[in-house]
């Protein structure tokens, strides 16, 4: 099992930036792809961005793209990910998740093994 915490959601202002973070624990492995998906008050959840776990390499939503960053730290077992300029439209739960033993990015939800329980990101206008 792996199990996942995020934190570092909050209120900001538009124009602010935030970094949140995602922790695993548990069993784990070199070849993850962790991902952060979105899910905006009435909406669907939806793919920001992925990064693989072994190779660093990334992939984002067109939208977030320069302004979004994804990184991770495996010597903290942590996966991170920045938002500068934010905009009121990025209000919503941020939740990432894990795919274990896959070089893939992929970027469905269904895709993935585990999930934390996500951290509320508000940026007021």
């Amino acid at each position: 099992q792996v199990q996942l915490v995020e934190s570092g959601g909050g209120l900001v202002q538009a124009g602010g930036s935030l970094r949140l973070s995602c922790t695993a624990s548990g069993r784990t492995f070199s070849n993850y792809a962790m991902v952060w998906f979105r899910q905006a008050p009435g909406k669907e959840r939806e793919f920001v961005a992925v990064i693989s776990w072994s190779t660093g390499i990334t992939s984002y939503t067109d939208y977030v793209k320069g302004r979004f960053t994804i990184s991770r730290d495996n010597a903290k077992n942590a996966v991170y990910m920045e938002i500068n300029s934010l905009k009121p439209k990025n209000t919503a739960d941020y939740y990432c998740a894990a795919k274990t033993r896959t070089y893939y990015l992929p970027r469905e939800g269904r895709e993935y093994n585990y999930w934390g329980q996500g951290t509320q990101v508000t940026v007021s206008s």
